[in-house]
């Protein structure tokens, strides 16, 4: 029966999801800010109207408050799960709705997820029972087809399809990847009209060809890098757009927050100074160390329940050595040394045997695939050897490779290395048991875009798309 008990239930979790919108608006960038907040509300309208519309088909008649507030009290619970499971898909990141063909499969995954999760909240949790069950299951299929009714058609009318105009100054790869990337998506609201080289100024009329350009097309933000050496002779001509209300962005903003890793060509000794820094952040620090010991523990323990399986699968593959100890480079370049069950035939030696020479066993293809291969490390966390987030641990031989190839590089070894981290998540071309100097230098614009904005926060947000990484068996 509905009570003032339920009254305070629901109104509990949606001070829980007013926080998890809190941290949306305050952590989402400036590129879909606004789109994400609207993303949540209307989710949550979905959802609340998805059971309204279940109870409704249940009985085809308009369900009564007291029914309606009964169902919605347990439910509350469980939105807020679903909540966490949509934030983990990607349903609130910025590249959601360019690829629009898959958003209806990406809301279907996480659904089915979210549905697994209601069977087990509602038939295993005797405290928030409903009967009859079919008003569960009605309420996940009306909620899949409201939610991609919402996404693929309301959402885009809403009016951030419209984008401004806007000029992009700046030079090299980079600058022309960020003017591409944002002119052929309309999933920005700007457009860059045109592009300013500042490495070909000679022989252009600065006032006829860009600064008319701007009054002409009624330029509303003006992308630039203020760090380019050749930007102090333009500067004079743009001072006055101040007072057009003409907005002013820094590019290395823009860039991170569109392909979340820094502009390697883009970054100098001054960038590093004014961004980086290894002092201790006391709260950081001391958050980041409690959610390593308490979660490698609780992991570890559950893990030792799997390791009599594993030894005896891999002693049954060859009869070799369950372990392998391999050397790392930690922080401060202090080396470290790491174990992994064994998965290639005979006895891996980190860099002093090539991997390539080596051949990966079935059982071993198996252990990568899962990642159960790595669950000794857990206990190096648990050592604070490595951390369970930060930059993946190379091996000596090719940080030392790296190092001189890749201008910066030892900057990743001002923190500690980490099971999994942001590079792991959203850098696609891993560079896999060989030198790749390209790969590993586009891996270091995302460890140093890491480094730069590492916080709590972020280390949650990578803690939870690694589980759905580890899920999907997708990554390296």
């Amino acid at each position: 029966m509905y009570n003032h008990h339920n009254t305070t239930l629901v109104a509990l979790v949606y001070c829980l999801l007013g926080r998890f919108l809190y941290y949306i608006s305050n952590h989402m960038k400036i590129e879909n800010n606004k789109e994400a907040l609207i993303l949540f509300v209307g989710d949550s309208l979905i959802l609340v109207a998805s059971l309204w519309v279940a109870l409704f088909l249940r009985n085809f008649a308009i369900p009564d408050i007291e029914t309606y507030y009964i169902h919605l009290a347990p439910f509350s619970f469980l939105f807020a799960v679903w909540f966490l499971i949509f934030f983990i898909s990607g349903l609130y990141e910025k590249h959601t709705l360019l690829l629009k063909g898959r958003l209806p499969s990406r809301i279907l995954n996480a659904q089915l997820i979210n549905s697994v999760i209601a069977v087990f909240f509602f038939y295993f949790v005797p405290i928030f029972s409903i009967t009859p069950k079919i008003n569960l299951f009605l309420d996940l299929v009306v909620t899949f087809l409201l939610m991609v009714f919402w996404r693929l058609f309301l959402f885009p009318r809403l009016g951030f399809s419209k984008r401004q105009n806007a000029l992009l100054v700046g030079s090299g790869e980079e600058m022309k990847e960020l003017y591409e990337e944002i002119n052929n998506n309309s999933r920005y609201r700007l457009k860059f009209i045109s592009y300013v080289d500042l490495d070909k100024l000679d022989g252009i009329d600065f006032k006829d060809e860009v600064l008319d350009l701007v009054y002409g097309e009624e330029v509303s933000t003006i992308v630039i890098d203020l760090r380019n050496q050749k930007i102090a002779s333009v500067l004079p001509h743009f001072y006055n757009l101040i007072f057009s209300k003409v907005h002013f962005v820094d590019t290395y903003r823009v860039y991170e927050d569109i392909f979340n890793r820094v502009p390697l060509a883009l970054v100098n000794y001054n960038w590093f100074l004014e961004n980086i820094s290894s002092s201790s952040k006391i709260t950081y620090d001391f958050l980041k160390r409690a959610m390593d010991i308490i979660v490698s523990g609780i992991l570890w323990l559950c893990s030792l329940a799997v390791y009599p399986f594993i030894i005896l699968a891999i002693k049954m593959q060859d009869g070799g050595p369950v372990f392998i100890v391999q050397e790392r480079v930690g922080k401060g370049n202090l080396p470290i040394y790491i174990r992994k069950f064994r998965t290639m035939n005979g006895v891996d030696l980190g860099s002093d045997v090539l991997k390539s020479k080596l051949k990966v066993t079935r059982v071993g293809s198996f252990l990568r695939k899962t990642r159960l291969d790595e669950i000794p490390q857990l206990w190096n966390v648990l050592r604070g050897d490595i951390s369970l987030i930060g930059p993946r641990p190379e091996i000596p031989l090719l940080v030392q490779q790296y190092a001189e190839a890749i201008p910066y590089y030892n900057i990743r070894h001002l923190i500690k290395p980490g099971l999994s981290g942001w590079a792991q998540i959203y850098h696609e071309n891993h560079p896999h048991h060989g030198t790749d100097i390209s790969a590993t230098r586009d891996k270091l614009s995302y460890d140093l875009y890491y480094v730069k904005n590492r916080s709590f926060i972020l280390d949650i947000k990578i803690a939870l798309k690694t589980i759905k990484t580890v899920f999907s068996r997708s990554g390296a």
